[in-house]
């Protein structure tokens, strides 16, 4: 008898296949989860708090502060990330500024920033709103690594802010999580939105920012932190605030000294920064403080990496928003022996922006940052940090 014939299905609709049959599953979940205007309430209480899968801030009484959880992807046994979220609610109507933290879960000192500016606000002297997203890359953060550790394919570790926008059908967690984040949290909710970062683990800096400066808006941003240096660059593909720029909301990225610990000095500035944001836009009250010509800020439009050539111990010479000349000899590295096996000079007129804060290096580890003003030389913009 003839063989029956079956329909066929290319590689391309083999993976997109299930990944729409799983939307469907999922819109339906949300279905059924009780809602209140856009916003989409999953019947969960956690710690007291509700957990969301969409958050519209119009729903939220006016003149409150809201805490809530926002249903996040599903880790590898199926339980969802939630994300912590408060919302400050002006009494009266205004601009809607979000602030993001945790992105990178070694990254402290921002999450604090957000913190202390929540806890100055008073929602029934505000108009308009401040949300605050606290602990973005949960997976991260529990264990204080910098990046998701992804389980798709064994063990392998995700930057998150490389992620944005996200994709809620894409074929990491890491992808989904900024996918649904971005769709149904931050886009919708925001006016104005800061990224708060800090340095990468290993690596010891300031008080600085990155933004696209050639963005009015996004210069007039930058201009009212009191903060000492700028990198004045578009960054890295798949960054949160050039995502959220690219929706048409200005963000900049604000970098709160180093990883792992708390830096209460370099702290303050990005909170009064913040504030000044806030009073810029009439959200809160008040008369501006410091500003970026207060702290005599110095603005690089690029990063030359300084990368070690050889393995063993390093000794610096200068440190972060020291000026540097081109030539001038910045790092010595030493073997085992006390013998020196090199000598780093910056290539060129400069700010130190950071250093390497682990006292031995590899080849190929960057040393220095070296902030400085001109077009780039092959590869000064290049490195992956």
């Amino acid at each position: 008898m003839p063989e029956k014939e079956f329909p066929t299905i290319d590689r391309r609709s083999f993976l997109v296949a299930p990944l729409a049959a799983a939307t469907v599953m999922a819109d339906a979940g949300d279905a059924a989860a009780a809602t209140a205007g856009n916003t989409v309430f999953t019947g969960d209480v956690v710690n007291g708090k509700k957990v969301v899968s969409t958050l519209d801030i119009a729903d939220l009484v006016p003149g409150q502060k809201h805490m809530l959880y926002f249903r996040g992807v599903e880790s590898a046994t199926g339980q969802p990330w939630l994300v912590s979220v408060m919302v400050a609610k002006g009494r009266l109507p205004g601009k809607r500024i979000t602030l993001t933290s945790g992105v990178h879960g070694d990254e402290m000192s921002s999450i604090r920033v957000v913190q202390q500016v929540m806890e100055q606000l008073d929602p029934a002297q505000m108009a308009g709103s401040v949300m605050a997203v606290f602990d973005i890359s949960r997976p991260a953060l529990e264990t204080m690594q910098r990046r998701w550790p992804n389980q798709g394919r064994g063990i392998d570790l995700v930057d998150m802010n490389r992620e944005w926008p996200g994709n809620e059908n894409g074929t990491t967690a890491s992808s989904r999580h900024a996918g649904l984040l971005f769709n149904r949290l931050l886009k919708p909710n925001s006016d104005i939105a800061l990224d708060f970062h800090t340095g990468t683990t290993g690596l010891d800096c300031n008080d600085w920012i990155i933004g696209n400066r050639q963005i009015p808006e996004v210069k007039a941003i930058i201009d009212l932190f009191p903060v000492r240096q700028v990198l004045d660059s578009p960054a890295y593909p798949g960054v949160l605030h050039n995502a959220f720029t690219d929706a048409g909301i200005p963000s900049i990225c604000p970098e709160v000294g180093a990883a792992r610990i708390l830096a209460p000095k370099l702290i303050a500035p990005f909170v009064e920064g913040t504030m000044n944001v806030l009073k810029h836009y009439g959200v809160a009250g008040g008369a501006i403080g410091r500003t970026g010509a207060d702290a005599g800020m110095f603005i690089g439009n690029s990063a030359a990496p300084i990368l070690a050539t050889e393995g063993g111990f390093i000794e610096h010479l200068v440190a972060p928003n020291d000026k540097v000349q081109a030539g001038q000899k910045v790092v010595v590295q030493r073997n085992a022996f006390g013998e020196t096996v090199a000598e780093y000079a910056s290539p060129v007129d400069g700010e130190v922006g950071a250093i390497r804060s682990d006292a031995s290096s590899e080849p190929g580890n960057a040393l220095v940052f070296i902030l400085f003003n001109r077009a780039p030389a092959s590869g000064d913009a290049g490195y992956p940090e």
